[in-house]
């Protein structure tokens, strides 16, 4: 759509996240460490830990700090029981958002979360209210400045590919690839794009929603108000939300 572009919310995104760089780092810690202790420390054999090590580079986390996290989560002690908990809703503007959490307190999660929905001028549903309209996937994302269309169509097809989304350049700016895939394809096409040297911007088992909502005006900064609220919760890992947000209005922000 016209002043919408996915590679300028990713950008923004990006943007806001390395502002909080250290809180970024505790969310990619936990998820290590709740990785390692459900199912044992090696990424080679135990594949949740494998994505979340991967998301933690992504993120430019040392790696010192990575095996900290998984010997924590190893280990016998030292480390909390974390569960993780999905929670839907509905936010400014009619966006579904889906929030992931990974918390050891369930009682105090499921309250903030309820009134950053109510604050922010949303509603939390119960299990379902938003969930159809996603769909989960696996999502690699490539600045396209760093790689021709021919080498990166053909690695992505090769490695088992569902869809490739053609970059949205924005003058001197190339875009971005973005490859989707089956979950199950998701680790042998990244490992495919890594091994030819390509370098990933980010690369996550993701919610992709089925239909998008427009949002423009001030709705776009009620809609990022409450999307950092959130991701500014300690026990919230991940946002997910059907929002396109206009450009020109995130560029103001």
């Amino acid at each position: 759509m016209a002043g919408h572009s996915k590679w300028a919310n990713i950008k923004h995104r990006k943007e806001r996240q390395d502002k909080k760089k250290g809180k970024i780092w505790s969310k990619c810690s936990k998820a290590i460490m709740a990785a390692a202790r459900a199912g044992g420390g090696d990424p080679d054999t135990n594949l949740a830990l494998r994505y979340a090590i991967d998301e933690a580079k992504y993120e430019n986390m040392p790696k010192d700090t990575i095996k900290r996290a998984i010997d924590k989560g190893a280990g016998e002690t030292g480390g909390a029981d974390f569960q993780e908990l999905v929670y839907e809703g509905y936010g400014p503007a009619g966006t579904a958002f889906i929030i992931l959490a990974l918390t050891d307190n369930n009682t105090r999660t499921v309250g903030d979360v309820r009134t950053i929905f109510k604050k922010g001028g949303g509603s939390m549903g119960n299990s379902g209210t938003v969930a159809f309209m996603f769909q989960t996937k696996g999502q690699i994302v490539i600045d396209a400045s760093k790689v021709d269309a021919d080498t990166i169509m053909e690695l992505a097809l090769e490695s088992g590919a569902e869809d490739i989304q053609e970059p949205e350049t924005d003058g001197d700016d190339q875009g971005a690839w973005t490859i989707i895939t089956e979950p199950t394809e998701f680790q042998g096409c990244k490992d495919a794009i890594e091994s030819a040297g390509i370098e990933i911007v980010e690369a996550t088992i993701t919610r992709i929603p089925d239909n998008t909502v427009e949002v423009t005006g001030d709705d776009v900064r009620k809609v990022m108000n409450l999307i950092d609220t959130f991701e500014d919760n300690d026990d919230v890992q991940k946002v997910y939300t059907n929002a396109d947000l206009d450009s020109d209005e995130l560029a103001k922000l």
